[in-house]
């Protein structure tokens, strides 16, 4: 039933474990983002060593699921090394696993060293945002037995930002020459072709699929047209049959659409978060953690999937 609908309402996408805890449709999972970088392009974001303990406390409380771990910034940026990476971020997996033992703890990275040495200090998942650019992640993820986020960017290299990217059109006679709205069917079609095949490799090398997240990756390798027909087209993406993974937080289609900077995407995210929601998303990226939660327990349960934590209006 992934990816159907059913009384008007989109089936539940699939179920997410990991390290032995299943999250099913009443509990969309919400990973905070906590970033050990002085040049995140959200700077409340930024955090140094003392600033990633306090922020990671802080989303424990608002109602975080998942840490998201990162040490370099996406975009362009000065170069950071291997070395520096698990510098900044494998202390920190460290801390956060001995503090917040409940806590799942994932690791955003690219690389399979950093990956490796995030395994070994305790990760339950990689962050693989850059789409299999190092190919031996996902092995690190099978030899742990830990889960992997499968991602797409139109094949963009690590650190590197769009310019004029084009999909083939799903239907030529759609749009017009240089209509930037298009080919918007194309971008679905290379999305779930692409995290089709790289999720299928992960459950190949032995990972659990409820442990394989597909990310259609907004903005990375799109312009805004494609991120908006993404959010709109998520139930492509259900039918996959692995969990969906949204990053949608604050991100430049958001900013775009409201001509809005950074600081003032809140709610053009949730707008977005709640669309993704209600057609079956499951696990939400973001820096904004109890708006996010509450956000997205008022989609399920408006979906029908969670009962309300107080119902006592009419009845009593």
């Amino acid at each position: 039933m992934t990816g159907a609908v059913i009384g008007g309402v989109p089936a539940a996408g699939a179920d997410v474990r990991l390290r032995g805890r299943t999250f099913g449709p009443d509990r969309p999972v919400v990973m905070a983002v906590v970033n050990r970088t002085p040049d995140s392009f959200y700077a409340p974001a930024r955090h140094d060593e003392a600033g990633a303990d306090a922020a990671v406390a802080r989303a424990v409380e608002e109602g975080a699921d998942v840490v998201d771990l990162g040490g370099v910034r996406a975009g362009r940026g000065p170069r950071v090394d291997a070395a520096e990476e698990i510098a900044r971020v494998v202390p920190l997996v460290e801390r956060v696993r001995a503090r917040h033992p409940d806590l799942l703890v994932s690791v955003d990275t690219w690389r399979s060293e950093v990956a490796r040495a995030a395994a070994l200090a305790g990760a339950d998942l990689l962050n693989d945002t850059w789409a299999g650019h190092d190919p031996h992640l996902v092995e690190v993820a099978a030899e742990f037995g830990i889960g992997v986020v499968c991602s797409h960017t139109g094949g963009a290299r690590p650190r590197t930002d769009p310019l004029r990217v084009e999909y083939p059109r799903s239907d030529p006679g759609v749009g017009g020459p240089g209509d930037p709205r298009e080919p918007l069917d194309g971008v679905v079609d290379d999305v779930v072709r692409v995290l089709a095949a790289a999720a299928a490799r992960a459950v190949g090398l032995g990972i659990d699929s409820a442990s394989v997240l597909v990310d259609p990756t907004h903005d990375f390798g799109k312009n805004t047209w494609h991120s908006l027909h993404l959010v709109r087209r998520t139930q492509a993406l259900v039918a996959l049959g692995y969990p969906v993974l949204v990053a949608l937080s604050r991100k430049d289609f958001v900013g775009e659409t409201l001509d809005l900077p950074p600081d003032e995407r809140l709610e053009g995210t949730l707008a977005a978060t709640s669309v993704a929601a209600w057609l079956g998303a499951r696990v939400f990226r973001a820096h904004d953690v109890r708006a996010t939660r509450r956000t997205l327990d008022m989609v399920a349960a408006v979906r029908g999937d969670a009962v309300p934590a107080r119902a006592v209006r009419g009845l009593a």
